[in-house]
């Protein structure tokens, strides 16, 4: 028979063996919760930036002051995903669907199925002038959209905010816009020469 202080001695070794086991199974435990919870946050993270925080770089004064030359801006890809592009909308969107072309920041006044006009410096939409809430200037040439032009079902009509320029709609080699062209809603200057930083309205 074994005497009091062996089957102590052994009592001990197998509670400790236990407990040691209870801990390696709660530090697998723990290291399985911190990978998990890692992944979620890395997903997360490349989610919004796939769909909240795309750069894309504004070239020329088109959008001048809301987007000035070489502002870097994020666009929102997931709200199109949801609901259409809306008019007033600041939109990047590439000319033709050519992937090889630059990105055109510009805004939406023309929807599918509209009509579009430009008439004595004004935006007409279906005949009846448009009240733009934003600041424009003057529109001193009005392209191809002196005559009332067609809007299919996928597609919208952008300008400048700054009209001087005619690098939008108005020009047969951009024209309108489909729905596929469009990469996303521009909503934040991220990057700014001239201190533009900010929302885009």
């Amino acid at each position: 028979m074994l005497d009091n202080d062996l089957k102590k001695k052994i009592g001990f070794n197998r509670s400790r063996r236990r407990k040691k086991r209870r801990l390696q199974a709660i530090d697998k435990k723990n290291l399985t919760s911190w990978i998990v919870q890692i992944l979620i946050v890395m997903i997360i993270a490349a989610v919004l930036v796939i769909y909240f925080g795309q750069k894309v770089s504004n070239q020329g004064e088109s959008m001048n002051p809301v987007v000035k030359n070489g502002d870097v801006v994020l666009t929102n890809r997931f709200i199109y995903d949801i609901s259409g592009p809306q008019r007033g909308d600041v939109i990047a969107f590439q000319p033709n669907g050519n992937d090889n072309a630059s990105y055109r920041i510009r805004r939406i006044v023309g929807l599918p199925g509209e009509t579009v006009q430009l008439k004595d410096g004004v935006v007409f939409i279906n005949g009846e002038q448009l009240l733009e809430e934003y600041d424009t200037t003057a529109i001193d040439d009005v392209g191809i959209a002196g005559e009332e032009i067609q809007l299919a079902g996928d597609e919208y009509f952008v300008l400048g905010d700054n009209r001087s320029p005619m690098d939008d709609s108005r020009q047969a080699n951009i024209g309108n816009v489909k729905r596929e062209e469009i990469y996303g809603k521009v909503w934040f200057v991220i990057e700014s020469k001239n201190k533009n930083f900010g929302f885009v309205k």
